[in-house]
This record gives C-alpha cells, sequence and structure tokens, in this order.
C-alpha cells in the first residue's frame, strides 16, 4: 500500500504523522488489497479537516470530517473508512470470483509491452 500524507496551511507534526500511520497499518486488517491511500489534512480558521482517499481495484473510496481538533478529525475518517472498506469487502464478497480474479490480473500486468522490448 503507498501511503502520501498532505497538510495544507500548517506544518505537520511528528504527533499526527505517526497517529495517521498508525491508521494507515490498521486499515489493512480489514482490506489487504489497497493500491493507494491519501490523506490531506487542511485548515482553514478554526476548522480542521482529514480527507482520506483510497484507491482500491479500479474504485476511490473517499471520507470525510470536519471538527474543531485535528486529532478528532483524523480518528473519525479512518473509522468511516474502516466502514466503507467493511461495505466494498462484503460486496465483493457476493461478486463471482472469476471477475475478482481477473481483475486482480489485470492491476498486476506491467503497462508496457515487455515482448517488443529489446533487451
Amino acid at each position: 500500500m503507498i501511503t502520501k500524507i498532505t497538510a495544507r496551511h500548517f506544518e505537520l507534526t511528528p504527533e499526527i504523522k505517526s497517529l495517521a500511520e498508525e491508521n494507515f497499518e490498521s486499515l489493512e486488517k480489514y482490506f489487504d488489497n489497497i493500491i493507494n491511500t491519501q490523506l490531506i489534512l487542511d485548515v482553514e480558521k478554526h476548522r480542521k479537516k482529514a480527507e482520506l482517499k483510497m484507491s482500491v481495484h479500479g474504485q476511490t473510496l473517499t471520507s470525510t470530517e470536519v471538527s474543531d481538533d485535528m486529532y478528532v478529525s483524523i480518528e473519525s475518517v479512518f473509522d468511516k473508512a474502516r466502514a466503507q472498506l467493511i461495505k466494498y469487502k462484503g460486496k465483493l464478497k457476493n461478486k463471482n470470483i472469476r471477475e475478482i480474479d481477473a481483475v486482480q490480473d489485470e492491476a498486476a500486468k506491467p503497462k508496457t509491452d515487455v515482448e517488443g522490448v529489446d533487451f
């Protein structure tokens, strides 16, 4: 899983970064095939906003939380993301196994034509 943390209009502290990294690790308990995650932290006057975008199998799951405390916003946005992952995983179980395997095989293929390259 590729993770990225972006801080807008404030300096990212080590405490906030470590909290976010711990929560990123906990997401893998709910769903193994998360491709990319991006946490955007924004401060606008007294509003602290946290937005989490996760890429999973061609879909992007997004959760947003706004509060007066950045720590509360981060915890809440990851709670919402966990609920979304559980729901998404349930939907995948209802689909045909062959469809899931085809999507995983397509995602694992290289983007370039390996046979056409001279070594």
